[in-house]
């Protein structure tokens, strides 16, 4: 098996994004740098691998209800990972509303600020809102947006990977700094971006930040065959999730990759509690929070249902999904969802609960053992390489993870005491990348690992 990880997302007020209507919760928490910063560094002292978080251009709907997107990943997270000693840093950004020469530059400057141990999480955007916000007056279709990701990529990649290792000469005596042939500027002229140039810094400690990727649609399945080296993703059936892990691993090595270079982290939502008993009155209370007509509403759409037919006694079934025509969001919603109730229908009311409110994502409730045992199944069913864990409530289960769920998996000998390397590609077991190696591969040539 492969390095067993465990990523942690820092979203607030928690995957259960209606939490901040609990007691004593601060409404203002998503945004407090030093309480972000607190879990962090309790995220190192556990020995996890990453902190996680998501991100998304523009201002939604939701805000009526609860937060949305918050302080933009890259500038916090080289802040948040200040004073830390190995834990890693990944961020989300969108390949549909950035600039691929600005963001190669925030993100190696982010690699470097911490020492290496920076990823970026690649996603596209379907939203009509960031759209407009962005001055565009209709969003792309699913075809393009994953056609204009995977030339963004290219030219990131190209960025990233443009300085030889002999480049910076550095020599006082004859005054030469760096060999500018050995600086590889891009010249690239596609269908969506112009781009010529190179970065003004050399490669970081890992060479470049760990690339995720995250998205379950056909796009989304390639593109990650072709770049990603973690692929972050839903699952609420064991035996699913193991196929699409499978799958995952055959697309990359169809596209000429070494399929050891991939992995798979499954998104779980977790809430911890002592006992059973109060396990089910905490998932009550959080679901008390949560608007249920909107809830319902949202995953209509999600599903491409007509959201006027849909109540929360809807049951679903395959069929009823099978029925519906494909929505042009989250894929792989749609995709666990079917998993889901293929094996056993559900009413609306009841998905929202087994999907954290419609994120996708399983609602993995129980007390620190059986969380421990629930994670060891799926990881050695080969159902993932390990995990992002998306705390419910962040004010509770952050530490109720970090705290008493992974002695447990240290004490069985499944995660690690430590740290095993200064860099997160190292920690995450992924193979080093030699200099030149993403500009052979995107001219056609060897895959990208030492």
């Amino acid at each position: 098996m492969t390095t067993f990880h465990l990523n942690i997302s820092l979203q607030t007020p928690g995957h259960v994004r209606t939490a901040w209507r609990l007691p004593e919760r601060d409404p203002r928490a998503w945004i407090d740098v030093g309480r972000l910063r607190e879990l962090t560094r309790a995220a190192d002292r556990a020995k996890l691998h990453a902190v996680f978080l998501g991100d998304a251009p523009g201002l939604g709907t939701g805000i009526s209800a609860h937060p949305e997107a918050g302080l933009d990943p890259t500038i916090l997270f080289a802040d948040l990972l200040a004073g830390t000693s190995g834990i890693g840093a990944i961020a989300t950004s969108s390949s549909t509303y950035n600039s691929p020469y600005n963001l190669a530059r925030r993100y190696l400057a982010l690699d470097h600020v911490t020492g290496g141990r920076a990823a970026l999480n690649i996603v596209t955007t379907f939203a009509p809102h960031a759209a407009a916000a962005y001055g565009y007056s209709t969003t792309p279709d699913k075809v393009d947006r994953y056609r204009r990701a995977d030339e963004f990529l290219q030219v990131v990649l190209g960025l990233w990977d443009g300085w030889d290792a002999d480049a910076l000469v550095a020599d006082p005596r004859s005054g030469l700094f760096a060999q500018a042939d050995g600086i590889h500027r891009v010249d690239h002229d596609g269908e969506f971006f112009r781009v010529r140039g190179a970065l003004s810094v050399p490669p970081s400690p890992q060479h470049r930040p760990v690339l995720v990727q995250a998205g379950g649609s056909p796009g989304g399945l390639q593109l990650a065959a072709r770049w990603a080296e973690v692929v972050f993703t839903a699952g609420q059936d064991i035996e699913e999730a193991a196929a699409f892990r499978r799958g995952t691993k055959s697309r990359a090595h169809a596209a000429g990759r070494d399929p050891r270079g991939i992995v798979t982290s499954l998104g779980v939502v977790v809430l911890v509690a002592d006992t059973e008993r109060a396990v089910r009155s905490r998932v009550a209370a959080l679901v008390d929070t949560i608007d249920l007509d909107a809830a319902t509403r949202g995953i209509a759409a999600q599903l491409g249902l007509d959201a006027d037919r849909v109540t929360p006694d809807t049951v679903l079934t395959a069929d009823v999904l099978d029925g519906a025509p494909l929505p042009p969001a989250s894929a792989g919603f749609h995709r666990s969802t079917r998993a889901l109730v293929a094996t056993s229908p559900l009413t609306v009311r009841e998905l929202v609960t087994r999907s954290a409110t419609g994120s996708g994502h399983r609602l993995l409730a129980g007390t620190p053992e059986q969380i421990a045992d629930d994670l060891e199944r799926w990881y050695r069913a080969g159902a993932a390489d390990g995990f992002t864990i998306m705390p419910a409530d962040i004010a509770e289960d952050f530490h109720g993870f970090t705290d008493e769920v992974v002695p447990i998996l240290q004490a069985r000998g499944l995660f690690q005491r430590d740290h095993r390397a200064p860099t997160l590609r190292e920690n995450l077991g992924l193979d080093a990348l030699a200099p030149g190696a993403d500009r052979a591969r995107i001219a056609g040539g060897l895959p990208a690992t030492a």
